[in-house]
């Protein structure tokens, strides 16, 4: 367990020294930016195109896998909106944003260094590829899904060319097509620019991490909703038995794949939640909260899935 300990609480760690800087020194919310904008636009890039121009090509292309985490990621969303529609009589819009609490991890903050100290570099590719297709799902649904609650008022086609418009040109995206371009072509950066790769990438996870910390203490919690005693178990420990079960059942996958796919899927709540639910003036206060409240528990959680791989107690493989 100390192993365990060793991992997970430098992580949560920077992420609680981010939460008392923005408590203790009071800076508005835009003192953020240029940092937010270093980590999304530079540092996180550049550790998905190092992470993924280094793997073999063939490596690439397991769209079983892709599929098979997309398949529990969303029959997770598709319960928590339908649990939002039909027993609580939510609005479509405030469904979506309920159903992405309890299915949009913090894969790009959270996810890279904790799965990478965990599992090492050949944890790197399975992280690439859950983190570059999830997003581009979560980037579909939630606009479409929007579209019905009436918040889209834009025409079909306006629509599906902006969300096309905002794949393609997300900079996580972009690193992971030429992480993919430079994979298939063997490139190889000069050593400086390579040197410089390296460096943005070590400098990716402790930025992300403060931030999220600095970005929590600036929405206080104020009171527990009562949706999250249903969405933090779907999102902590549904999410990740459910995608156990299924990388078990539907391949022969690496045992490095199910682990971080696993752990992948045990992390909390992603701040994007509260930026979709800002975007559309929905769920702001309670997506805030829920992104606050599964980050706490999300320690137990992400310790206890560590926990079971690491001691043996799970097999990577529930079917050999």
């Amino acid at each position: 367990m100390a192993e365990i300990s060793a991992l997970v609480i430098p992580f949560f760690g920077l992420i609680l020294l981010g939460y008392i800087s923005g408590r203790v020194r009071k800076l508005d919310a835009a003192a953020l930016g240029w940092l937010n904008f270093f980590i999304v636009y530079i540092a996180l890039p550049a550790l998905f195109f190092k992470i993924i121009g280094r793997t073999p090509i063939a490596d690439l292309t397991r769209f079983d896998f892709i599929l098979t985490s997309l398949a529990a990621t969303y029959t997770v969303f598709l319960i928590a909106f339908l649990f939002a529609r039909g027993l609580r009589k939510s609005p479509v819009g405030e469904s979506t944003v309920q159903a992405l609490a309890a299915a949009y991890g913090n894969i790009g903050y959270l996810g890279p260094g904790l799965a990478l100290a965990a599992f090492g570099e050949q944890a790197a590719l399975p992280l690439a590829l859950i983190f570059a297709f999830e997003n581009m799902a979560h980037f579909i649904a939630a606009p479409a899904l929007m579209a019905f609650d009436g918040q889209e008022k834009r025409p079909a086609l306006v629509l599906a060319k902006d969300v096309g418009r905002k794949i393609v040109t997300h900079p996580f995206i972009i690193a992971t097509a030429a992480g993919f371009a430079a994979a298939a072509t063997g490139f190889s950066a000069p050593t400086m620019l390579q040197t410089m790769i390296d460096n943005l990438a070590l400098a990716a996870a402790p930025c992300a991490l403060f931030a999220m910390g600095v970005t929590l203490a600036l929405r206080p919690l104020k009171r527990v909703p009562q949706e999250i005693y249903a969405l933090a178990p779907l999102k902590l420990a549904l999410l990740p038995a459910l995608m156990y079960l299924a990388m078990s059942a539907t391949g022969d996958y690496p045992a490095i794949w199910v682990e971080t796919a696993v752990l992948l899927a045990a992390l909390p709540t992603a701040t994007n939640v509260f930026v979709i639910a800002q975007q559309y003036g929905i769920w702001q206060e309670r997506a805030s909260a829920a992104v606050l409240i599964t980050t706490v528990i999300s320690v137990l959680s992400v310790s206890a899935a560590l926990y079971l791989f690491k001691s043996g107690a799970l097999p990577p493989d529930l079917f050999p």
